[in-house]
């Protein structure tokens, strides 16, 4: 199954390379909307992603409009905390978008408004504003991966043998 986690203008770099990393680790593409709140040579960003980034199959956009235009037609999820509906209240089919937006204030208002049906949340208590961002795309996509069966990923692990 293919996946792609948007980052709507992330705003700190360790979330990003964290998430770049989660990214690797799933196979999932990671498409970054502009303007980012960080230079992609960021030693945070890279320090957060590790030996990863070379794995992560990465897309840059300017600007929203740039975003859809490049992917139009395709299956758009809306990760907000002022959705009505769980995370894990919905299929997601092969090739969906799954966006987030900026750590401060979440994705724009208007586009949540535009798109309030496709509008998901992770369930929490009500006295907490939010979870932190890399935290969020990791539910979100291995959700997706779990309605898949987790295809064509590593199942099982195995220790290694015992040395004296």
């Amino acid at each position: 199954m293919d996946i792609n986690i948007v980052l709507v203008e992330p705003e700190i770099p360790q979330n990003t390379g964290n998430i770049a990393r989660t990214c690797a680790a799933a196979g999932a593409a990671l498409h970054l909307v502009g303007p980012l709140g960080f230079s992609i040579e960021d030693r945070y960003l890279k320090r957060a992603g590790l030996d990863y980034w070379h794995l992560v199959k990465l897309y840059y956009y300017d600007s929203l409009e740039e975003f859809y235009s490049a992917n139009k037609g395709a299956r758009f999820f809306y990760c907000t905390t002022k959705a009505a509906r769980s995370y894990h209240e919905v299929s997601y089919p092969d090739n969906c978008f799954i966006m987030f937006g900026k750590e401060t204030k979440g994705l724009p208002e208007d586009l949540l408004r535009e798109n309030y049906e496709d509008c998901i949340r992770i369930p929490m208590l009500e006295n907490i504003r939010s979870l932190n961002l890399s935290n969020s795309v990791a539910i979100v996509l291995y959700e997706a991966l779990r309605q898949d069966g987790f295809s064509g990923m590593m199942m099982k692990g195995h220790l290694g043998t015992k040395q004296e």
